[in-house]
């Protein structure tokens, strides 16, 4: 009964930080699972992936309904996202876990850094590029315009697209969704504000996770009584987290993201390494 408590409180806290970010709350969910429960590695992968689909389920329906997610990027990221995805589960139980571990940690640490240089980097509040002398009026619509915003344009769709696949990969091996490396992605390659980039990953990692999570279920990789409670944590973190972000300072969301992977960043090294 405690246990289950405490899995249902941990899954709250990881599913109000997953929405506010975008992540999904696996970037947590692993990290609590094996180092505060001594769940094994591959099956907090598991599970987190099925609580990454309930943070997306609570918050994608809030952020669509205010229309600050770019649902037309999103799905066309989402199409390489998916397949990644697919490819990393069939790949992820033939690894060591600890080099699963060393792979979770040097990833936080990587999108910690970036996301801490992107925050001293100047760039425009909304990261729009525009055109000079009205050219966007001259030229027919592009596929980048398509995807753009009203006051954004999305550049570099090739990285994009190759980074968004790299993010499913990712999500299957690791059970995160694919957030951590949206998110920044978006923001910083994409040209995408943080806000919308944010929005937009909450949607796109609950697919995600649905695509890995059923290679996972094949092999008998997903413990029932541990997902039960953890995923009704992150529904609920999730539904508060996405009516809270509007309130919420970009500048304290990027500090408070660059904390919070470091930290878990260096317990995950510390377990694969002792």
């Amino acid at each position: 009964m405690i246990v289950g408590l405490l899995l249902l409180g941990g899954g709250a806290a990881a599913g109000v930080f997953g929405s506010l970010l975008g992540l999904g709350g696996g970037v947590l969910i692993v990290p609590l699972l094996t180092l505060g429960f001594g769940l094994p590695l591959r099956d907090a992968v598991g599970v987190s992936l099925v609580c990454v689909i309930m943070t997306s389920s609570a918050a994608a329906g809030v952020y669509l309904e205010r229309h600050v997610a770019n649902l037309r990027l999103g799905m066309t990221l989402e199409l390489f996202t998916a397949l990644g995805a697919l490819v990393g589960a069939t790949i992820a139980f033939a690894l060591d876990e600890r080099l699963v571990s060393l792979l979770f940690a040097g990833l936080l640490v990587y999108v910690a850094v970036t996301m801490a240089r992107g925050g001293v980097a100047p760039s425009s509040a909304s990261g729009e590029e525009v055109p000079p002398d009205g050219a966007e009026h001259r030229q027919a619509p592009t596929m980048l315009d398509r995807l753009s915003g009203d006051d954004y344009r999305v550049r570099n769709l090739g990285r994009g697209v190759a980074g968004a696949t790299g993010a499913g990969i990712a999500s299957a091996l690791l059970g995160i969704g694919g957030g951590i490396v949206k998110v920044p992605l978006m923001h910083l390659s994409m040209g995408v504000p943080l806000r919308v980039a944010t929005a937009t990953s909450n949607p796109m990692v609950g697919i995600t996770a649905a695509a890995s999570s059923l290679i996972y279920v094949i092999h008998g990789g997903i413990d029932p009584y541990v997902a039960g409670p953890t995923a009704i944590g992150v529904f609920l973190g999730a539904s508060a987290g996405s009516r809270l972000s509007h309130r919420v300072d970009l500048r304290v969301l990027r500090l408070l993201f660059v904390i919070v992977l470091g930290y878990t960043a260096l317990q995950m090294l510390l377990k694969a390494t002792t």
